[in-house]
């Protein structure tokens, strides 16, 4: 059978389709009263179509429902056209919400007789939404609570580093002074060997000191509020080195910095990051002629920045290690240390959103590239 043969719908194989729909439909005469629902309408509001016929909202629903319900109606009508509105209809469990289409049907001269409307029932979604909207509401509060208890604890913190710093340092000068008092005023009457014992005593209350200004630094590395400007890393970096060569004026060594090295962030973090590294690199050159330190580009945008030098390097299986506190790749006996620098400079590169990581060869020296932002990558290097 053709197409155009095809037998038309009649009134009742319509009815059929509209019943077998889960979605709830109806329609309306312009006046409000029902000409007609589905089963799904009869199913859900727990009336026979047959009872329904004649009725208008107001009969059906409490007067705030059925007057939003004729609003809507009107606003439809009005307009002429298809109408997406969010309704809401009490249930069984309490109200639904529905995404209702309203339809004004035309006749042959062009004008409305009737209002239709299609429902679906999106209760459980916007149910699950507003559970959501809570655990996310909750959870904010949570965060918020928590935050004040860490800044709180952050706080205190601080004032016991300070305090205990403060405490330590004394004691830890009189130890260096009293040690240097015996060997300067009672040389003649302590032996070679009682002289060994307060030099060694000089010199372990020095890198206690060193550790706890070490401490503190990585405290404020976490904690410090974060100042963000363009700095000249250039400019920084040379301080840095004249800084080496007062502390050490007999060293030999080469430094290059390129020029036009600038990032953005906190200008004394970023300070602490090149003194470390830098520090660092002096140190491990140490034992190197010519020893040589390089600040420079390690992309051709200049987001990738590296310090390297010829140094004693380290063995990259214990890459991993490097910025962790208190892990150290060479005995003090051969390089003084406590093992700080390198965590410090990574949490102030991390606050910084950046990164940071590290290439190095035994006896044939080390690289350290970092990253003040996150949109940068560079491949074939171990990453921390």
């Amino acid at each position: 059978m053709s197409v155009g043969s095809a037998p038309a719908v009649n009134q009742e194989q319509l009815i059929a389709l509209l019943d077998h729909t889960s979605a709830v439909i109806y329609m309306r005469g312009l006046d409000g009263r029902y000409r007609f629902v589905n089963r799904e309408y009869e199913r859900i509001f727990g009336v026979r179509r047959e009872e329904i016929v004649g009725l208008t909202d107001h009969d059906l629903f409490p007067p705030d429902v059925a007057d939003d319900f004729r609003a809507n109606d009107l606003a439809a009508i009005a307009e002429g056209r298809p109408m997406r509105l969010e309704e809401s209809a009490p249930g069984a469990d309490g109200p639904h919400t529905y995404i209702t289409v309203k339809f004004p049907l035309i006749d042959a001269s062009g004008d409305p007789y009737a209002i239709c409307g299609i429902s679906t029932d999106i209760t459980e979604r916007k149910r699950a939404e507003e559970e959501v909207r809570r655990l996310n509401e909750e959870l904010e509060e949570r965060v918020r609570q928590r935050t004040a208890e860490l800044e709180a604890s952050t706080r205190e913190l601080d004032a016991f580093a300070y305090s205990v710093s403060h405490d330590l340092r004394a004691p830890l000068r009189s130890l260096a002074g009293f040690s240097e008092v015996l060997l300067e005023d009672y040389a003649d009457v302590i032996d070679e060997v009682g002289r060994g014992y307060l030099q060694r005593i000089e010199a372990n209350a020095g890198r206690m000191a060193r550790m706890i200004d070490d401490l503190l630094d990585l405290s404020r590395a976490t904690r410090v509020e974060l100042r963000r400007q363009q700095v000249d890393l250039s400019a920084v970096a040379h301080d840095v080195v004249a800084e080496l060569r007062d502390a050490d004026p007999t060293r030999e060594i080469e430094v290059s910095v390129a020029d036009g090295l600038s990032a953005g962030g906190d200008p004394h973090l970023i300070r602490l990051v090149l003194r470390n590294l830098l520090g660092n690199a002096w140190k491990f050159t140490a034992r190197r002629e010519p020893a040589v330190i390089e600040v420079t580009r390690a992309d051709p945008d200049g987001k990738v920045l590296v310090v390297r030098d010829n140094g004693a390097g380290f063995d990259m299986r214990y890459a991993a290690k490097l910025f962790d506190p208190f892990q150290r790749l060479h005995a003090n006996a051969d390089f003084e240390g406590t093992g700080i620098g390198l965590a410090i400079v990574h949490r102030i590169v991390q606050r910084h959103g950046g990164r940071i990581w590290a290439e190095g060869e035994v006896d044939h020296g080390a690289s350290f590239y970092f990253t003040l932002t996150t949109d940068t990558t560079t491949p074939g290097t171990v990453q921390r």
